[in-house]
This record gives structure tokens, C-alpha cells and sequence, in this order.
């Protein structure tokens, strides 16, 4: 990555008419297909910073607009970094601290509100998503490196940075990014938002029905054209069997999270396809020193050590998940560090479950069944490794994230999502001090990590940016406040007949570049 330039990006080609059109009119006369999506659950919320989970991004994705568009299937893996002007038309550096972002005109809320200045300077606001109290607790992870936003007029805003933030426009194009409308905000509060959610997307709230239907219309006078469905329900069916079962009934258009050995079983019915990509998400295991055992960072280290990474990615996804080298990814470019890996060395787990002193105590994994493909299987196999090396471990199923980091937590499943190609996207979002560990106390002996993270955070030469990435790594493998698995594949169960290609998130984009119908 190199330092800050001053340079200038403008709209392109995609930008789209804006379009007008009478629901009344609509409501008699179309014939677009209504798209059903089958998922294991459904977010509590649709307040778009607030659900920062791979079930509420999947459908918030499609309810809000960024700034800033990350080009996804910019690569044929569904990972393209590069950015493309989306509801800012252009944005220029004045400074490593500034960047002024003009808006484009025209663009409606759901609400039939023109997009301004004012919704983006109350998206990002001091107290939202940075600040001493901000009411989003995981925003400072994304924008803690901002010092106000301002509105220069009814379409341009400057953002100003407290350090020279070479990542800004990435963050603007990430997660937490959201521009949500002020006036429905204000108007219902966060909680109220999050039920009754009021963004640009091309799709709008119709139906919410807790634990059991998400269901959106289409949004016709959407910036980039009207969708090319009428509208969208998410559907909550946790058992694979029936989200498999309904796809091939023609109950359903999309079914997800389906693990390897299911993909012939969709790719055999006729007008069925299996559309897989490689998540930039790792699952891993959270390692809790607050539980008993676990204070140790010998042991920590030990569960680490134990675990065939190999044998999980070839018994449980048919060699088709990735072992990633560390914390640390290929798409950092060039920030990435070669010659890391996570070791397997059962003889040294043993040694270090002896110099620490470890005398049999129970160390409990605790693990949600439907949030994460293949966990429950992924957990009994690992209990099984760890008892090999003398670890009386024993799994725990839980309803949710709540009862798995509740009082006595040892071991807990989570993932880490690449938010953006840098390690600030990476580790530090979700292991610095606004990252669930840290907030949560679960892992404390952070100086080392936090010192090298902030400094990180105001860098801009490439190379002491490398060297900081490389501490900070060296800190957090040395701490093991825990340890990656894999990087999943994600395969969706997809009627034929709909052309959409996955990303390598667990967005779902259904605007009309990217979903259409046979």
C-alpha cells in the first residue's frame, strides 16, 4: 500500500437513471418474480451498524447504500478490492487528514427523502460510531480515527481524521457504512430504526415477523434502476434438510449455507445450481482468560497447537475451505507476511499443558448450532484432538452468542471477517480495543497488541506499516487470545434460472447489476 496522494474519482457508468414509478400502477400490472431466500436465522435488527453479523449484512446489504461501492466481482473469486463511486459521485484528498465527498443528486430514501449532506454527517456523528460513548459499541473499530464530518453544503461533506488515515475511503466502503436517514432516525430512536429501517437500497421493509420472515418490496425509484424483483423475503428454516428440501420443491429461490457434501445432492435436480465461494471470513475459537484453565496463556496456546487444520478441511468441507497463514491474508497486497503459519504440533501442546501446570481441569467449548456451517461437527472433532494431547475438554451447545459468552466461558466459536484489505480491517478491527474480545474482557494482556495497532492506525509509509502489522501479529500469537480454523466455503443452493453471483462476504447484492432473472 502506498501513502496518501491527492487524487479525484468520478462517477461512472454506474450510475443509472432515476426512476419514478406508481405503486398503484406496479401493484396491478408486475410480473417480476418475487425472490424467497431460505437462511438458518434472521437478525434482531436491521439498524445496519448494529448488526454487523454474517445474518443481518446479508440482508442490510441490499436495504442501505455505502458512499463508496467495494467492486467485489471486480475478481472472479468474489473478492475485488477496488472502489467505484456509488451514492458519492466523487470524493478528493485535501490533506492526510481530510477528504471532502460530494454526493450524488437525486437520490430518494425509502421515506421519499432526498439523500443530503445531513444524513451522511448523522450517519457518521460523534456518539454513533466513534466518540467517548458512541451508541454502536462495535463503531470505533471502523471510525475511531475520525475527528468530526462536516457539511459544506447540501451535497459535499468533509470527513477529518485525528491522524493520517490512509484506509478512509476503504472505511467508507465497509462495513458500519451504511448511510441511514436521519429524519427516520431521529423520529424512532436506534431500537425503533432497527425494526422500521429507512435507507437508499433497492429494496424496503414490508414484513418483519421475528425468528420466522424478513419480507422486502421493491424500492422503484432506487438510484441505479428498478429491481429487477418485486420483492425479496428472507426466510428463517435452521434445518438444512429443509432448506435444502424447499429448493428443490421450487419453494424457494436461494438457499444457504450449505456444506460440501450437500453440493451434488443440489447440483442432481435439474434447474438446480451450487454457487460456491471462498469466504475472506475465518471461523475461530475465542480462548477466554477469564475461564478456569485459561489464564494460563501455555494452555492457550496448547488448544492452538493440537488442532490438524488439515484433517478439518479435508473431513468437513472436502478440501475446499482455506487455511489462511495466521491473522494474515493475501489480499493485504502488500502487507501481507510471507513464511506464517499455524503450526499443528501435538507433542508440543503436551509439553506446554506440563510446564503450566495443567491437571485435567474440565475446559468447556461452548457452540451455537445453526450460526456457522459445519460448527457443531467442526467442535466434536476438535474435543476429540484435544483429549488426544490430554485436554478434558467436552462440547457445549448453546441457543445463541449471549448464553456461549456468558459466566464461565472457556472456549467460544466466532469469526473475523477481512472488512477491508489491510490488517485494520483484519485483526485490529475485531481484536483492538473496540473488538468484542477486548470489550467484553476476555483477553486483557493487550499492551503490547494496542501499542502497535495505534500506531498502525496514523502510519502511512508502507514499510514501518509492515513492521507494525508484523508486531502487532507477533503479540497476538504469543498472547493466543485465540486461534483461526478456516476460511469457509460458502455455497448457495441457486434456481437456475436466477443469474446473481456471491461475494465473498455474506452480502447478498440483489441491485439490478447483479441479480436478474431468466
Amino acid at each position: 500500500m502506498t501513502g496518501i496522494s491527492r487524487r479525484i474519482v468520478t462517477a461512472s457508468t454506474l450510475a443509472a437513471p432515476f426512476v419514478v414509478c406508481t405503486p398503484g400502477a406496479l401493484a396491478q400490472t408486475d410480473r417480476r418474480p418475487m425472490l424467497v431466500v431460505a437462511v438458518p436465522e434472521l437478525p434482531p435488527t436491521l439498524e445496519p451498524a448494529m448488526e454487523l453479523s454474517n445474518v443481518g449484512t446479508r440482508i442490510t446489504y441490499s436495504v442501505f447504500d455505502t458512499l463508496i461501492r467495494r467492486d467485489f466481482l471486480g475478481s472472479p473469486d468474489g473478492g475485488g478490492s477496488a472502489l467505484r463511486p456509488h451514492l458519492a459521485e466523487s470524493w478528493e484528498r485535501e490533506s492526510a487528514r481530510a477528504l471532502v465527498v460530494r454526493l450524488r443528486r437525486g437520490v430518494r430514501f425509502h421515506n421519499d427523502d432526498e439523500l443530503t449532506s445531513e444524513d451522511v454527517a448523522f450517519t457518521f456523528a460523534e456518539g454513533r460510531l466513534w466518540g467517548a460513548k458512541p451508541s454502536i459499541p462495535e463503531g470505533p473499530a471502523y471510525f475511531g480515527t475520525l475527528e468530526a464530518v462536516e457539511t459544506l453544503d447540501r451535497y459535499t461533506v468533509r470527513f477529518r481524521t485525528r491522524v493520517p488515515d490512509v484506509l478512509l475511503e476503504h472505511r467508507l466502503a465497509s462495513w458500519a457504512s451504511w448511510i441511514v436517514n436521519a429524519r427516520a432516525y431521529r423520529t424512532l430512536g436506534m431500537d425503533g430504526f432497527g425494526q422500521a429501517p429507512v435507507g437508499t437500497g433497492p429494496f424496503r421493509a414490508k414484513r418483519l415477523l421475528r425468528d420466522q420472515l424478513y419480507e422486502f418490496e421493491a424500492f422503484d425509484a432506487y438510484w441505479m434502476g428498478r429491481p429487477t424483483a418485486r420483492g425479496v423475503q428472507f426466510r428463517a428454516v435452521p434445518q438444512l434438510a429443509s432448506r435444502i428440501a424447499g429448493l428443490s420443491a421450487g419453494e424457494f429461490d436461494i438457499a444457504t449455507n450449505i456444506p460440501p457434501d450437500q453440493i451434488q445432492t443440489i447440483e442432481r435436480v435439474r434447474d438446480l445450481d451450487a454457487r460456491s465461494v471462498v469466504l475472506a471470513n475465518s471461523h475461530l475459537l475465542v480462548f477466554d482468560e477469564r475461564g478456569p484453565a485459561m489464564g494460563d496463556k501455555r494452555v492457550r496456546k496448547a488448544l492452538s497447537l493440537a488442532i490438524d487444520r488439515k484433517l478439518l478441511v479435508d473431513g468437513l468441507w472436502l478440501g475446499r475451505a482455506v487455511v489462511p497463514p495466521s491473522h494474515n491474508y493475501p489480499e493485504f497486497g502488500d502487507m501481507f507476511l510471507p513464511g506464517r503459519k499455524l503450526a499443528y504440533d501435538p507433542d508440543r501442546a503436551r509439553q506446554l499443558l506440563r510446564e503450566a501446570g495443567y491437571r485435567g481441569e474440565p475446559i468447556v467449548y461452548r457452540a451455537a448450532p445453526n450460526y456457522y456451517t459445519r460448527s457443531l461437527d467442526a467442535g466434536q472433532v476438535l474435543v476429540e484432538m484435544w483429549k488426544a494431547v490430554g485436554i478434558n475438554a467436552s462440547l457445549q451447545v448453546v441457543e445463541n452468542f449471549s448464553q456461549m459468552q456468558g459466566p464461565g466461558q472457556q472456549v467460544g466459536q466466532w469469526s473475523n471477517s477481512t472488512r477491508f484489505p489491510d490488517p485494520l480491517g483484519a485483526l485490529w478491527v475485531s481484536w483492538g480495543p473496540a473488538g468484542g474480545p477486548q470489550r467484553r474482557k476476555e483477553w486483557t494482556s493487550v499492551a503490547g497488541f494496542n501499542d502497535a495497532g495505534r500506531a498502525l492506525e496514523s502510519e502511512t509509509d508502507p514499510a514501518r506499516r509492515r513492521a507494525l502489522f508484523t508486531r502487532m501479529l507477533d503479540a497476538w500469537e504469543d498472547e493466543c487470545p485465540g486461534t483461526i480454523l478456516y476460511q469457509p466455503l460458502e455455497t448457495y443452493g441457486v434456481k437456475k434460472r436466477v443469474s446473481w453471483r456471491p461475494y465473498s462476504f455474506y452480502f447478498m447484492d440483489l441491485r439490478p447489476d447483479n441479480l436478474s432473472f431468466a
